[in-house]
């Protein structure tokens, strides 16, 4: 079983918040970009509710290291964080496949550059859609369509080509879930 579970759903207007996400993949437990939220309730208590205790996460995939999307990453004790570049764990620094590794075998890190230069995307093929959790897309609006922070615009743009490609549903990193034929 795989499956895919918005615990927040993300903004970024005079406040921010990022979209926060757990993916169940077979015993896997990822939860995606823990970052800025207006408490930590809302991120723990979805899980409660998913029963799933932040002990019992195994990994925490950032799309990029801005602290909206990583403030929170310590809720997770036992957890592997993965990055765009390497895996992380207590004081050790592992290295990964890069492009196409595999947190488990149905969630696959794409790196996604442009935002800044250090994106990845999680793409994970659920028992209902292929889900896509990444920063290439701010808000389920598709705005901003111009990254006012990208270090790349042309690689934004490649990223959001693969993605669509690929993709069912995209989660962003500040908003609600879109789904791409809309």
């Amino acid at each position: 079983m795989t499956s895919v579970h918005l615990l927040h759903a993300g903004y970024a207007t005079d406040r921010v918040g990022s979209s926060v996400v757990l993916v169940r993949d077979g015993d896997v437990l990822i939860v995606v970009d823990p970052g800025m939220v207006a408490r930590r309730s809302l991120i723990l208590d979805p899980l409660a509710a998913l029963g799933v205790a932040p002990e019992a996460v195994t990994h925490v995939f950032l799309s990029h290291h801005h602290p909206d999307h990583t403030l929170n990453i310590a809720l997770f004790p036992n957890a592997e964080v993965v990055d765009f570049w390497a895996r992380y764990r207590d004081d050790l620094w592992l290295d990964h496949d890069g492009d196409g590794y595999r947190l488990a075998p149905n969630s696959e890190l794409w790196l996604t550059p442009g935002h800044t230069g250090e994106d990845a995307t999680l793409v994970v093929s659920a028992d209902d859609a292929v889900y896509a959790m990444t920063h290439l897309w701010w808000r389920s609006d598709r705005t901003p369509e111009v990254d006012p922070l990208a270090d790349d615009q042309a690689a934004i743009e490649r990223g959001r080509t693969r993605v669509l490609a690929a993709a069912d549903i995209v989660i962003p990193g500040h908003g609600r879930p879109f789904r791409v034929r809309d």
